[in-house]
């Protein structure tokens, strides 16, 4: 399945309570955990939390939540890109991680004790990392995706490096699905200025996935 964008204010004010297309095919197939993965390249990036306010991000994230990602994520990596043994960077959430506890102790209090969690399930997860050195290209290379705590922390890395060009991936589904990573961008709506560069990406990357033996 290919997803094109929504516009999620307008569904939501005509009465509809709809969070997105993520979260709704999922409650179709089931899953109580999809899990967002940004493809562009090789750079893949997931998100530990989606669409929150920031102020309520701190709140979302917490030890069985993050061990049940990471544990999607693995799984997904596996399943569809055929990476046999998974190598994982996971974001911390405050500046410098947390700077040892004096700029934010989620890093120890839940994000530490989460890795410890997985890999006693033998995933393979390194962290928590500053966000904004684990993006260093020399850095990305020793990883096969990166764990973001939240939307902005992840996202603009990706979109910097591959806009136009970059998928959104849903793992934990039975199905193949892939959707663009950017909005509608109404203003473009009947300019002839609309890039669908990412549709076609997105389209590519199902096909691909799809021909994969499982």
């Amino acid at each position: 399945m290919v997803t094109a964008p929504v516009h999620k204010s307008v569904i939501n004010d005509a009465g509809v309570p709809f969070t997105g297309h993520t979260e709704y095919i999922a409650g179709l197939c089931g899953v109580p955990l999809p899990v967002k993965l940004l493809v562009s390249g090789r750079l893949r990036i997931a998100l530990a939390t989606t669409h929150l306010p920031l102020r309520a991000v701190a709140d979302a994230i917490s030890h069985d939540g993050l061990l049940a990602v990471l544990r999607v994520l693995d799984a997904g990596l596996q399943q569809l890109f055929k990476v046999p043994r998974p190598r994982i960077a996971v974001c911390g959430l405050n500046p410098h991680a947390g700077e040892s506890g004096h700029l934010g102790t989620e890093e120890q209090r839940i994000i530490k004790p989460a890795l410890n969690s997985a890999r006693d399930f033998g995933l393979d997860v390194r962290g928590p990392y500053p966000a904004d050195t684990v993006f260093v290209p020399r850095n990305l290379d020793m990883y096969d995706a990166v764990l973001a705590m939240y939307h902005d922390q992840g996202l603009p890395v990706l979109k910097h490096a591959g806009f136009g060009a970059a998928v959104n991936v849903t793992l934990g589904l039975p199905i193949v699905r892939t959707s663009v990573d950017h909005g509608t961008a109404l203003d473009l709506a009947g300019t002839g200025r609309a890039d669908a560069g990412s549709l076609q990406a997105a389209i590519r990357l199902a096909a691909s996935l799809s021909a994969r033996p499982s």
